[in-house]
């Protein structure tokens, strides 16, 4: 990893790939939970962690700690989302990966995804765990309105609409399930590190 300053009390942790960046962002909220880490806010990103707020020397005890190991990432929060593959882009993305519409759908029930980090709307995440030959391309032209609770794809991620928007990734289903509630706590249902199973409805 590469420890840059982001302004007065930022720093910005550039990571080699998304698994770097989750083993990192774990390691930091549970070095902050011990009281090991002084920072107010934790942001993963595709290839980055922002730290905001923290202490002097920060950066310097970062270059003390070891590096993380993905593969040893455990995760107690697991949500499974409810389903029906009806998307209407469904068929473009089975011919894109070359099987049929069943097929497309069995992996994606098959998956095991991951929750890297959240944007673009609140409550939207970007999930990982999609095979990097599964990525699929971004409509050439985004829809002016996507329903709320759509599931698409775009890249190597899936994603799930909170609420109604313009919107380019490939739609595959859509879930019934509520993703943000700004009088819940967290407001978002699927936040960074959750581990999420798409369920047939």
């Amino acid at each position: 990893m590469r420890v840059l300053p982001a302004g007065p009390s930022a720093l910005v942790i550039e990571c080699r790939d998304g698994e770097q960046v989750e083993a990192w962002r774990a390691e930091f909220w549970r070095r902050r939970e011990s009281g090991e880490l002084t920072v107010t806010d934790i942001v993963p990103g595709a290839r980055t962690v922002l730290l905001d707020g923290v202490a002097p020397g920060t950066a310097e005890l970062l270059g003390e700690w070891p590096e993380p190991d993905f593969a040893q990432l455990t995760s107690e929060r697991q949500i499974e989302i409810s389903t029906t593959f009806d998307g209407e882009d469904l068929p473009d993305v089975a011919s894109h990966w070359g099987v049929s519409v069943p097929e497309a759908v069995d992996r994606l029930v098959n998956a095991e995804l991951i929750v890297a980090f959240c944007g673009f709307a609140p409550g939207f995440a970007y999930m990982r765990g999609l095979p990097e030959e599964w990525s699929v391309p971004r409509l050439a032209a985004p829809r002016p309105r996507v329903p709320a609770g759509a599931v698409g794809l775009a890249g190597p991620y899936a994603g799930i609409y909170p609420t109604a928007s313009p919107g380019g990734w490939r739609l595959v289903g859509h879930t019934g399930q509520e993703l943000f509630d700004v009088r819940a706590e967290p407001p978002a249902l699927l936040t960074p590190g959750t581990r999420v199973r798409l369920v047939p409805a």
